[in-house]
């Protein structure tokens, strides 16, 4: 048995599109066949049915209502499918046998345009990464928006950066990328990104120039400024090459191509982007308690994005900062300005989306009196922002276009009120074509035009038999009886004869009949033309609407700035190339936004690039350590985003990253304990740190046993603390007070603590940081704020005591070349002796003798960390004698 026409045509598509979901649009229905069928009915809990194909058994059939493909084709792409849509391009109606069909577009996690589906303040990336031997080029673009980047980073570390700045829904590759060691499970499994490895051929340098030159219609690449790239031109033409395929248009809504150099912003890594809560918290993954939902006030789309993508990628450029900076002044000088800014900035919608849709001709009627509203606001966004003084506010003033030759049209052309269809009339305002207003008319009102035609020919004529009939066959005819035969006009055209009488036709009433019959159809068929018309025209404007909108979405950042600012009470931070940063009164951003009015107690930050390089902060659980040290690196970030600062004051100097280290949590999806994950992080901050980082470490070496967590600690403050080797600004939170022992005996370390009052029912946490080190943890005070039972804190009272006689800051003094302390006596208990000092069990001369003669200022830190170890076993070992 052979295969049916549609079925065989069918098969035929699928074989050229075999990693997608094909939708075949079938009358009212896109439907599903065969595996695709089965697959999807499961996937979307759909009736699985059959169609006769031809062939002894039915094809497996699923399906799904046209008008409801948006809410299908999601689900789908948030299931990891693929999906290619197969529409008719044919009326059925007018097709000869098997209408015509064709795959308009294909649908992907980074291609998706279905506006229910993107977030509104978050972009939607697509992203290709080239691996060749030496260079990685990385190309991301957001084709709702039209942005197009590219960069070359030169090794894996640097690109886990880019994925994270820019976490991207989709990504494509070369197969050198699958073979270069980076984890792509993760990257799949953990954040949920799609990755294909795509064919060689679209990464090659001849198509990837020549695809990059006809898109930009350049003779060559320095005409896009790309002439010192190499891997990256074949990132950025794999990647235009895909869409070009998968979207099946010109991308005419991407017109430039943005080269970028990672170093010129900020990096923040994954750790640090979650540890600090910058766009959503640790535990709920929701906005609000992130800074984003502290900052975020824009009116529109376009700066909430903006908004996030500067979060995400703060500045390092001063003059850059500085400009922000003076705009954010200038509106709060100026707030009677700023308010009615961001007044008329609310009404309006997404423009990039909005034009996205228009080019590619999926703009409903609707979307153009979007369009239409939101540029009747920008004369009075144009008129504030002229007022405003400052070199940025100018820059954005040349950058912004009234666009009043496109609101006029759309105003002219289009109802205030049309319906979202296309092809179904009711668009076109009445006046603004003639020939729709007359079919219009002519639906409504035909048979009162054919009453006064039939009233004026009786007159003109004298034949008072005289009627407009209609014929099948022949329309709309005037009949005249037999009798008054002899009075018919000259300039009657004769149509039909019948037995008593003849039938007669005029050129008026041909004209009549041609815009009554068929009106409707006519009248669609038109309207929809003249929509088009009108859209079609509006996309040819696109470049100027584009910039608009980045000026727009800059005008809203700025605006939410200077409300958030005069709000919060927010100071101008002071930017200084000294190395810096002297915070006054500071405050946290988020958690002062979660208390009551004046409830949250501010601190000072004081750190520099000699004698205040590293602070180690101790003192108990609860009493806010991690709080002033995550909003002492939030503030550095909100000044280099160009933001005004929580505090009473502000110095802060530029950073080229804020690491953090904080808290604990297994890994448990990657198999990694944590203590592993802990260290991870913190070797990735030791190879990447630089003297102009901040660092945020908070309980470095919990994971582990006392003594293996104190001196991984003391080593890694040793490291950083070290000029020659990193000599970064560091806040460094512990528990182990031996470290404050340092001191004065590592160059560039200070101690402070968290202030605490003692009462005889328990303690007051301060919440202020002192200069000076806590006497102790109040672990066992904690506790009992907590619940725990008396009992148990008895008893922890009892271990406390006898744990304490170990005094662990011997070994301190010994390996950093200091008078030793007294050694208190030493009473053993059933404790653990590995959790005991080194030195306060039975010396050994051996080791002592070691410990003299150790120069700890040629250590590594791994190196420390095995003498240690070496040093253990020894007394160990005597210690089983």
């Amino acid at each position: 048995m052979a295969l049916s026409p549609m079925m065989r045509e069918y098969l035929n598509m699928k074989e050229v599109y075999p990693d997608c979901i094909l939708m075949y649009r079938v009358g009212d229905f896109y439907e599903m066949f065969f595996e695709d069928a089965r697959t999807i009915s499961q996937a979307l809990e759909l009736t699985l049915t059959g169609k006769e194909c031809g062939l002894e058994e039915r094809a497996p059939m699923c399906g799904v209502p046209y008008h409801a493909l948006d809410t299908y084709v999601n689900r789908m792409i948030n299931q990891g499918f693929k999906v290619a849509i197969c529409d008719q391009v044919e009326d059925p109606k007018t097709a000869k046998g098997l209408v015509k069909r064709e795959v308009t577009r294909i649908i992907t996690p980074g291609t998706n345009l279905d506006m229910t589906s993107l977030e509104e303040g978050k972009n939607n990336f697509l992203m290709c990464i080239v691996v060749f031997e030496n260079r990685i080029g990385v190309a991301s673009a957001d084709i709702s928006t039209g942005e197009f980047l590219v960069t070359e980073v030169p090794d894996i570390h640097k690109l886990k950066d880019e994925i994270q700045r820019f976490s991207p829904s989709e990504i494509i590759c070369n197969n050198a990328f699958l073979l270069s060691g980076f984890d792509v499970a993760d990257l799949k499994d953990r954040l949920g990104i799609m990755v294909s490895a795509m064919s060689d051929a679209y990464f090659s340098d001849e198509a990837a120039v020549n695809t990059l030159k006809d898109h930009f219609h350049v003779l060559n690449l320095s005409g896009l400024g790309l002439d010192t790239l190499t891997c990256g031109i074949n990132a950025a033409g794999g990647l235009l090459s895909y869409l070009l395929e998968t979207q099946m248009n010109g991308l005419s809504h991407m017109n430039a191509l943005r080269l970028y150099h990672a170093e010129n912003y900020m990096v923040l890594d994954s750790a640090t982007m979650r540890n600090l809560e910058l766009t959503e918290t640790l535990r709920e993954k929701m906005k609000r308690g992130s800074l984003l939902w502290v900052l975020d006030h824009t009116k529109t789309a376009m700066g909430a994005r903006l908004l996030r993508a500067s979060i995400e990628q703060p500045l390092i450029d001063e003059k850059a900062i500085l400009e922000r900076l003076d705009a954010v002044e200038a509106l709060n000088d100026n707030e009677i300005t700023c308010e009615e800014l961001r007044e008329y900035l609310n009404p309006i919608y997404d423009l990039e989306r909005l034009v996205t849709r228009v080019s590619y001709g999926t703009a409903n009627p609707r979307d153009l009196v979007a369009l239409k509203t939101s540029l009747e606001m920008l004369p009075a966004v144009i008129d504030q922002v002229g007022t405003l003084p400052g070199k940025r506010f100018k820059a954005l003033l040349d950058e912004l276009d009234d666009l009043s030759d496109l609101t006029d049209l759309i105003d002219r052309a289009i109802k205030p009120e049309p319906p979202m269809a296309m092809k179904e009339g009711g668009i076109i305002r009445d006046g603004y074509n003639a020939d729709v207003d007359d079919y219009r008319v002519a639906g409504t009102e035909g048979r009162r035009w054919l009453a006064e035609l039939e009233e004026r020919e009786r007159e003109a004529t004298g034949i008072h038999t005289l009627k407009i009939k209609f014929s099948r066959l022949f329309g709309y005819v005037l009949e005249v009886t037999n009798s008054f035969k002899d009075k018919v006009p000259e300039h009657y055209i004769r149509k039909q004869t019948l037995t008593n009488a003849e039938r007669y036709t005029t050129p008026e009433l041909k004209g009549l009949e041609d815009k009554i019959l068929g009106s409707q159809d006519k009248l669609f068929a038109l309207e929809y033309q003249l929509y088009t018309e009108v859209r079609d025209h509006v996309a040819s404007q696109m470049g100027r609407i584009q910039k608009t909108a980045r000026a727009i979405a800059e005008i809203d950042m700025l605006a939410s700035f200077s409300y958030i600012s005069r709000r919060n009470h927010y100071v101008r931070p002071n930017i200084n190339n000294r190395g810096i940063i002297n915070i006054k009164d500071g405050r946290h951003p988020v958690v002062e936004n979660m208390l009551r009015q004046d409830t949250f107690i501010p601190n000072d930050t004081q750190l520099d690039s000699d004698k205040k390089r590293l602070a180690i902060i101790t003192g108990p659980n609860m009493a806010g350590k991690s709080t002033y040290m995550r909003q002492s690196a939030l503030i550095v970030l909100m000044a280099q985003i160009g933001c005004f600062v929580p505090a009473k004051k502000a110095d802060i100097c530029l950073v080229d990253r804020i690491f953090t280290r904080v808290g604990a949590s297994d890994d448990l999806s990657s198999g990694q304990s944590t203590f592993m994950v802990e260290m991870s992080e913190v070797a990735n901050i030791l190879r990447n740190a630089t003297s102009r980082s901040l660092i945020i470490l908070d309980e470095i070496g919990r994971g582990t046993s006392t003594f293996d967590g104190l001196s991984i600690a003391w080593a890694v403050v040793e490291y950083i603390a070290d000029k020659k080797l990193i000599g970064a600004k560091t806040l460094f939170a512990t528990h182990y007070h031996e470290l404050t022992e340092l001191e004065g005996k590592i160059g560039g370390v200070s101690n402070y603590c968290i202030a605490v009052k003692e009462k005889a029912d328990g303690i007051i946490f301060l919440r202020k940081i002192i200069k000076g080190s806590a006497d102790k943890s109040y672990g066992i005070e904690v506790a009992r704020l907590a619940g725990v039972p008396e009992a148990v804190l008895t008893r922890a009272h009892e271990l406390v005591g006898q744990l304490s006689d170990a005094d662990i800051t011997e070994a301190i003094d010994t390996l950093t070349q200091s008078s030793p302390k007294k050694s208190k006596p030493v009473h053993y208990d059933d404790v653990d002796l590995q959790q005991m000092s080194l030195l306060a069990a039975v010396p050994d001369e051996s080791v002592l003798e070691e410990l003299k003669t150790l120069d700890i200022t040629t250590l590594t830190p791994l190196d420390a960390l095995n003498t240690l170890y070496k040093l253990q076993n020894k007394l160990n070992n005597r210690w089983g004698e």
